[in-house]
C-alpha cells in the first residue's frame, strides 16, 4: 500500500470534477517557463469581470536536487514578498520541512510558518506553526490508511488561550476507481463527497453538506467527459438550481483554453434574464534558452 494522502487530499478527486475547468466571471492568464539551468517562473495574472479589480504574481523557483532542497521567491500586486524555502526527504526519508514567511513593505506586517509532514507506508502526519502578529496557532494532522480504509483527524491549537479552536474528523474509502470521503467539521458541519471513474473518458463526483442547527442541505452533481486527448466538457449542478458548463480545448502543447459559463436555473422559469459568467484561461508553458547566473 502507498501512504495515504495528507488531510487536506481527503475527497480531493471528487473535488477536482467539481471546481477545475471552470471560472466564473474571471479572464486569467498563466505564464510558465523554466530556464536552461533549472530556475522555474511562474506569472499568474486575472481580472474579474464585475469588478474590474485586477490581481497578479510572480514566483521564482529552484530546485537543488542533490539536497532535497526548494527555494521559492513569490511576489503579488497587493506588494508582498514571500519566501519558502523547502527539505524534503534529508533528515529522515519521508520528512518535508518547509518553512514560509512574507513580508508586506506598505504596511510592515510580518508573516511566517513552518510546516513539516511525514509520510510512510500506513501513516501522514502534519504539524504546522503558524507565528502570526496576534499569537501562534499550531494546526496538527494525521491520516491513517489500512488496506481500502483511511481515518484522519485535524485539530488546531491556540496557545495564547491555551485551547484548541478547530478539531475535524474524517472517514475515507477509495479502491480503484472509487473513492468515498466523509467529514466532521467542529461537531457542527457535516460532509461527504463521492467519486466515481465510470470509464476512461467519464468522470462523476457527488458532494452533500449541512450544518447543525439548519434546514439547509447542500448538494451537488458533477461530471466531466474527455472527447479527445485535447479537450474535455465539465458539468456540474446543485440544489440552487445553478447549472455550470466548462469546455477545454488545448491549441497545442502548452498552450490551453478554458471557457466556462454559470446559469441560473430559477432565473429560466421566472422568465428573467439569465446571470452568465464566462471565464477564459490560457496556460502557456514552455522550455526557455535563458540562462540565469
Amino acid at each position: 500500500m502507498t501512504a495515504p494522502p495528507s488531510y487536506a487530499d481527503l475527497g480531493k478527486a471528487a473535488r477536482d470534477v467539481f471546481n477545475k475547468g471552470y471560472g466564473f466571471g474571471l479572464v486569467k492568464l498563466d505564464l510558465k517557463t523554466k530556464s536552461a539551468n533549472g530556475v522555474e517562473f511562474k506569472t499568474c495574472g486575472s481580472s474579474n469581470t464585475d469588478t474590474g479589480k485586477v490581481i497578479a504574481n510572480l514566483e521564482t523557483k529552484y530546485k537543488w536536487d542533490e539536497y532535497g532542497v526548494t527555494f521559492t521567491e513569490k511576489w503579488s500586486t497587493d506588494n508582498t514578498l514571500g519566501t519558502e524555502v523547502t527539505v524534503e526527504d534529508q533528515i529522515a526519508k519521508g520528512l518535508k520541512v518547509t518553512f514560509d514567511s512574507s513580508f508586506s513593505p506598505n504596511t510592515g506586517k510580518k508573516n511566517g510558518k513552518l510546516q513539516t509532514a511525514y509520510k510512510c507506508e500506513y501513516l501522514n502526519v502534519g504539524c504546522d506553526v503558524d507565528f502570526d502578529f496576534s499569537g501562534p496557532l499550531v494546526q496538527g494532522a494525521a491520516v491513517l490508511g489500512y488496506d481500502s480504509w483511511l481515518a484522519g483527524f485535524q485539530a488546531t491549537f491556540d496557545p495564547t488561550k491555551s485551547k484548541i479552536t478547530r478539531n475535524n474528523l474524517a472517514i475515507g474509502y477509495r479502491a480503484g476507481d472509487f473513492q468515498l470521503h466523509t467529514h466532521v467539521n467542529d461537531g457542527s458541519e457535516f460532509g461527504g463527497s463521492v467519486y466515481q471513474k465510470l470509464s476512461d473518458d467519464l468522470e462523476t463526483a457527488v458532494n452533500l453538506a449541512w450544518t447543525a442547527g439548519s434546514n439547509n442541505t447542500r448538494f451537488g452533481i458533477a461530471a466531466k467527459y474527455t472527447l479527445d486527448s485535447n479537450s474535455s466538457v465539465n458539468v456540474k449542478v446543485n440544489n440552487s438550481s445553478l447549472v455550470g458548463v466548462g469546455y477545454t480545448q488545448t491549441l497545442r502543447p502548452g498552450v490551453k483554453v478554458i471557457l466556462s459559463a454559470l446559469v441560473d436555473g430559477k432565473s429560466i422559469n421566472a422568465g428573467v434574464p439569465i446571470s452568465i459568467g464566462v471565464t477564459q484561461i490560457l496556460i502557456y508553458s514552455f522550455n526557455s534558452d535563458i540562462t540565469v547566473k
